[in-house]
């Protein structure tokens, strides 16, 4: 938490707005999807789904393969429990709705399903849109899709199994690509910088890559360092929950500290 503390302090010292970026496709990005203040007939899908899951009472046994909850105590977590202290905000959900509408992203992965909140996002965006999301824990997972059937959300193919194993045993050849792909997972810096080592081979000029909680912890916001230092790497924004990376030929090396 010492760290988190710190290192917004740094950010707000060294974040700007719309008018302190000079880059076209990122400012049109900032003043087109991140300020973007329209209520799109999603945003109520959203807030049902959030609401259903808010009320849900029952409880499910979690297995965490990550850096484990800073909030929880061992794996019995209750649905609304979940949702309220370590499920996506509010205000973030809407942005990945808005990510992934505005750049039109067809082929979509997320590693880290969760309860489904982020994949919800992801689907609505696109009706056309293939999202496949990962998850290692089979009953944090048959959650979810109880979920995406009871909103009807036929998009989404789900795969239930360690963001590690996914990635070698199934994108190893690095033929298919991704418009867009969400790591909302995990919190290990070594093991994230290991992901996005792997998904290179699944990128295209126009992806874009969302890290979350890049300043979770020292090993976290390190291994943003090293992406953001990567030779194919050309645009970066730092939003300080997320983190962006694109991978634009066209354009110039640069990286935005930017306020949503």
């Amino acid at each position: 938490m010492i760290h988190q503390s710190k290192s917004y302090i740094k950010f707000i010292r060294l974040s700007k707005n719309r008018h302190g970026v000079h880059s076209p496709f990122v400012y049109s990005l900032v003043t087109k999807c991140f300020n973007d203040k329209r209520k799109y007939p999603e945003y109520e899908i959203l807030k049902s789904h959030r609401k259903a899951l808010r009320s849900d009472p029952s409880t499910f046994e979690m297995t965490d393969f990550g850096q484990g909850s800073r909030v929880f105590k061992g794996n019995a977590r209750k649905v609304s429990a979940v949702v309220k202290n370590a499920g996506m905000r509010k205000k973030r959900q809407k942005l990945l709705f808005r990510l992934a509408r505005y750049f039109k992203s067809e082929t979509v992965l997320e590693l880290g399903t969760s309860l489904g909140l982020g994949t919800v996002a992801l689907s609505l965006a696109n009706e056309f849109s293939s999202i496949q999301t990962v998850e290692g824990c089979p009953n944090t997972l048959k959650k979810a899709q109880q979920y995406f059937e009871k909103f009807n959300l036929h998009n989404i193919e789900i795969q239930q199994r360690l963001f590690s194993d996914f990635l070698s045993e199934t994108r190893s050849e690095g033929t298919e690509k991704f418009d867009l792909i969400f790591i909302d997972g995990d919190h290990n810096g070594q093991r994230t910088l290991e992901y996005f080592n792997s998904l290179l081979k699944n990128i295209h000029n126009d992806s874009v890559i969302i890290f979350d909680d890049i300043y979770w912890s020292n090993g976290m916001t390190e291994a943003w360092k090293q992406i953001i230092a990567n030779e194919k790497v050309t645009v970066s924004i730092d939003t300080f929950q997320w983190g962006l990376v694109f991978f634009r030929k066209e354009q110039k090396k640069e990286h935005f500290v930017i306020r949503i």
